[in-house]
């Protein structure tokens, strides 16, 4: 699978399928790799690669300090992420794509639809992360990292992450950057130079920044309100993708269509159906291969 150079991190993508362009933004929280929508969690059972490539060009990637992708040591932010996908479209010469994005996938596609409204051409919200319980959950985990920190030094930390085969949402012990440091050992070498008190106010500021609301982490209200971009909202129901979430992007969302089917419901015969025939809808009113759509 190819590798592109995106704003200095190495960024691991596969495109597949034919048809307008679909950019979809993995789930898997602190793992999301492109892997992930074939393998992982309810993805795994929807078969939504498979049949969305029949009729789309699939744009998948490794999100940064996941999978084969690199990283590196700044307080991210959604933007950060966002700034990912819409580089790797930039490269294929790609003007204006379908979003799609599964669990913390789509507080990145919200991100870039509202930063670059025009090369958003739709947006599928599959199960957004986000709710009290999951916000409480990611704080927990940066401090449990920041606490091993303290106790133990981060060069600790840094063996820890090496000797283990665990990520950072399994043993938050390894640190957010556990990926890079396991592929890349120079990555690891900077990593050790680091100065201790200032790596802990810059991880601190990333929990901070990144989970800062009870709801989908990332966009702002304010410019979800005013985003004319069409849009599909899929509930999730759990913990970690509270319905109230997936309600919030419908209220904020001025032409968003919310799919209110339960997780149960969600099945490899009526989800990659239900994306489809919204993707369809799109296109209709405004068909692929227009001035205004694809590649430039």
């Amino acid at each position: 699978m190819p590798v592109v150079d995106i704003d200095g991190i190495a960024t691991h993508y596969e495109v597949t399928g034919d048809g307008p362009p679909l950019l979809m933004f993995s789930p898997g929280g602190f793992n999301a790799t492109l892997a992930n929508w074939t393998s992982f969690s309810l993805y795994a059972r929807l078969g939504l690669v498979d049949q969305l490539a029949n009729s789309y060009t699939c744009v998948m990637f490794d999100r940064r300090e996941s999978g084969a992708s690199g990283g590196r040591i700044e307080r991210i932010t959604w933007a950060d992420y966002a700034a990912q996908g819409k580089g790797l479209l930039d490269h294929l010469g790609i003007a204006r794509a379908h979003l799609m994005g599964g669990c913390v996938g789509c507080s990145a596609v919200a991100v870039f639809a509202t930063t670059w409204p025009a090369s958003a051409m739709s947006m599928v919200l599959y199960s957004p992360a986000g709710g009290a319980r999951y916000r409480m959950a990611q704080h927990a985990r940066f401090a449990r990292h920041l606490s091993f920190v303290a106790e133990r030094s981060l060069l600790t930390a840094i063996d820890h992450a090496l000797a283990s085969d665990q990520g950072f949402t399994q043993d938050p012990r390894v640190g957010p950057w556990v990926n890079c440091v396991r592929q890349d050992a120079a990555f690891a070498d900077s990593y050790r130079a680091l100065d201790q008190q200032r790596y802990e106010t810059l991880v601190a500021g990333m929990a901070r920044t990144l989970f800062d609301r009870d709801t989908v982490p990332g966009p702002e209200p304010e410019d979800l309100l005013r985003l004319d971009v069409p849009a599909l909202v899929v509930p999730g129901q759990d913990a970690s993708h509270a319905t109230s979430a997936a309600r919030y992007l419908e209220e904020c969302l001025p032409r968003a269509q919310y799919w209110d089917m339960p997780v149960s419901g969600q099945t490899a015969q009526t989800a990659p159906a239900r994306v489809l025939d919204f993707l369809g809808s799109v296109d209709a009113e405004r068909p692929f291969g227009s001035t205004e759509a694809g590649r430039e």
